[in-house]
C-alpha cells in the first residue's frame, strides 16, 4: 500500500467493508469494526504516527490483491478519510463521535474487535501513552475499552462478574472514553514546553514569606545557608 491523499467526501463504509472481507485483501488484514478502533486510537494518541508505520499493521504485513492502481487509491483513499473524518469529528465536537460496531442478530452492539483494534494502536506507541495509564483518575477512560480485550495471560485481574457486568456496559460508554481521551492528550500537547517537564518554582526573594509555610522570612527558613 501507499500512501495516497484521501478522496473529497464523506468516506464510503460500505465499499471499505467489502473490499476488507474479500478474497483480494490479506488473511490477517483488519476489518472494519477494528480498524475503525485502531484508526480511533491512532487518530487522538499522544503523538502521531505516520501512515507508513500503521498501514501495513492494518493489512496484517501482506499487500493487498488490487485490480489496479485506480482500486488501490481508493480503498487507502477510504482508509484516510476515515482516519481524517474521526478527527474532524472529535475536535470541534467530541459528543458527535461515532464508532464503527458490529450488530448482533438481535441488534446488539458488538464493541470487541473495535477495542482490539484500539489496542493495537496504543501497543504502537506504549511509552507515549504511559501518562494516561499511569494518571489515576484519567486512566479510567480506558477501562471500558480494555475490558472488551481478550483477557491476559493467566487470567483478568478483574472478578469474572465485575467483567462481565463491565463488558456489557462498555459500548455505551466507549464514546465518552474516547472524547475524553482525546480531551486529555489535546490538553497535554497544548502546555508550554516548561510546563510539559518539572514544574519550575517561582522565584523567592529573600524577605518574602517561604514557600514552605513555616510562616518565616524565605533567609531564615528554607533559604537559609
Amino acid at each position: 500500500m501507499s500512501e495516497t491523499p484521501p478522496p473529497a467526501g464523506p468516506v464510503d463504509l460500505e465499499a471499505l467493508d467489502q473490499f476488507l472481507m474479500s478474497d483480494a485483501s490479506p488473511e490477517d488484514c483488519m476489518q472494519l469494526s477494528d480498524l475503525d478502533g485502531f484508526l480511533t486510537g491512532i487518530a487522538i494518541g499522544p503523538e502521531p504516527v505516520p501512515p507508513s508505520e500503521w498501514l501495513p499493521v492494518v493489512r496484517g504485513g501482506e499487500e493487498p490483491v488490487f485490480d489496479d492502481a485506480e482500486q488501490a487509491r481508493t480503498v487507502i483513499g477510504l482508509i484516510m478519510t476515515r482516519y481524517n473524518e474521526i478527527l474532524r469529528v472529535l475536535d470541534p465536537d467530541p459528543g458527535a463521535y461515532a464508532p464503527i460496531f458490529w450488530e448482533g442478530p438481535d441488534g446488539e452492539l458488538i464493541a470487541a474487535d473495535w477495542a482490539e483494534g484500539f489496542a493495537d494502536a496504543v501497543r504502537l506507541r506504549p511509552d507515549a501513552w504511559r501518562p494516561l495509564l499511569e494518571d489515576r483518575l484519567a486512566n479510567i477512560l480506558l477501562t471500558p475499552i480494555m475490558v472488551l480485550c481478550d483477557a491476559p495471560a493467566g487470567g483478568s485481574p478483574l472478578d469474572p462478574a465485575v467483567r462481565a457486568a463491565l463488558q456489557s456496559e462498555a459500548a455505551d460508554g466507549i464514546p465518552v472514553c474516547v472524547a475524553g481521551i482525546h480531551a486529555f492528550w489535546k490538553g497535554r500537547r497544548g502546555r508550554p514546553a516548561a510546563a510539559a517537564g518539572r514544574a519550575r518554582s517561582p522565584k523567592v526573594g529573600r524577605n518574602d514569606p517561604c514557600p514552605c509555610g513555616s510562616g518565616r522570612k524565605y533567609k531564615r527558613c528554607c533559604g537559609a545557608n
